[in-house]
């Protein structure tokens, strides 16, 4: 069986590898063909050229980098048709592989799978019409989706998010953790900045900032900032003058097992975190870690976001468990003070948070298979 799937920033890398692994247990003769980073790549899988060529997020971010990614997206294509898959998966990143997929579609009969459906129940609902004529199969994340995605006649499965699979710290590892780094009983508050170089200029600043206020309130204070591999040198270079110093987790040169681990004990051990809005809240809530969420982005393209939203809250925590528990700071309101009262009053209050997060480990398929087996499942079912 041969696959060709694609994956364009770090979330969509974690989803296919776990993807990958599942169809490897069910279909030992699959093969795989595509792009993907770390964790597709630990499956097998020999990217067609760097993942972080894709990772452009925001409208007005996108546009001086649009010929280049064009010219990926036809050189991507023109790869899928000339292997000839059993089935090409797109995983997320929407801005570049729904473009693959169409162009596939339109050339050959391939079938095709895109996992992580669009946020119609976000923005712009005419989506899921208009990827129907060229996407035969969804794969969503969350359980509200799929009659949303048969509305247009196209398949869907839920098959849950892998982070209700993932390994979760014990205090054990966390008490370890805060002896390593002599941390003892001091408030620890978590800092993540993003996974692209993009975020990671954008809020570093304010991040710190924020953090300079927060701990006014706090002597004790101490931060720890699990980096992401491509963006660590971009990390240690933007908290040179941060008002506190960071325990700054560097994973590389470091084995990818005792990286994550060290990261998950980290999650564990932190009190608070603030976060770049993304799938790392998902993170947080398995790890029961209270949290608050800011963003900054191109005011373009935050304004023009904002005027076709239809909900009120970006956070998936908040999302899943119809609650609004997670501050958010985004746009114009991610400004260090209103961060910093807004980690004052989490950690003066965490409770309503917790149950929050209980609740969308549970939706999302918490004690069940494994999503990534489930997601393998579903693709082979519906190819018969």
């Amino acid at each position: 069986m041969k696959v060709f799937i694609i994956a364009g920033e770090p979330s969509g890398d974690r989803l296919g590898g776990a993807l990958m692994a599942g169809l490897k247990s069910l279909r030992p003769d699959v093969t795989f063909q595509g792009i993907g980073g770390s964790e597709m790549a630990a499956q097998g899988l020999e990217s067609r050229f760097d993942m972080s060529e894709l990772s452009v997020m925001g409208i007005a971010e996108i546009l001086p980098k649009y010929r280049a990614l064009m010219a990926r997206i036809n050189e991507t294509a023109d790869a899928v048709i000339a292997a000839k898959p059993d089935v090409m998966i797109t995983i997320d990143s929407p801005d570049f592989s729904l473009r693959v997929a169409k162009r596939v579609k339109a050339r050959s009969n391939i079938r095709t799978v895109h996992y992580v459906a669009p946020t119609v129940w976000a923005w712009r609902p005419g989506r899921a019409k208009k990827m129907a004529r060229y996407i035969d199969h969804v794969l969503a994340l969350f359980p509200f989706e799929p009659p949303l995605m048969q509305a247009h006649g196209m398949a869907c499965d839920f098959v849950g998010h892998p982070v209700v699979a993932e390994p979760v710290a014990t205090q054990d590892d966390a008490t370890a953790f805060r002896e390593m780094f002599d941390i003892g009983d001091a408030p620890l508050l978590m800092v993540l900045p993003g996974s692209r170089r993009s975020e990671v200029a954008k809020l570093a600043g304010v991040f710190g900032e924020a953090v300079g206020l927060f701990a006014k309130g706090l002597p004790a204070l101490r931060v720890v900032i699990p980096a992401a591999g491509p963006v660590a040198d971009a990390v240690l270079a933007a908290t040179q003058d941060w008002p506190i110093e960071p325990i700054i987790l560097d994973p590389r040169g470091v084995p990818r097992e005792q990286a994550q681990a060290r990261k998950r004990a980290a999650f564990r051990a932190a009190d608070l975190a603030l976060a770049a809005s993304g799938t790392v809240s998902l993170e947080l809530a398995a790890a029961r870690t209270p949290m608050v969420i800011a963003y900054r982005m191109h005011w373009l393209s935050f304004r023009l976001i904002k005027a076709m939203a239809l909900i009120d809250t970006v956070t998936l925590v908040n999302l899943v468990s119809d609650t609004r528990v997670v501050p958010e700071f985004l746009g114009p309101d991610c400004m260090a003070d209103k961060i910093a009262a807004g980690l004052a009053q989490v950690l003066d209050k965490p409770d309503a948070q917790k149950v929050a997060m209980d609740l969308t480990m549970e939706r999302l398929g918490r004690g069940g298979d494994a999503p990534g087996l489930r997601a393998a499942r579903a693709v082979l079912d519906r190819m018969g």
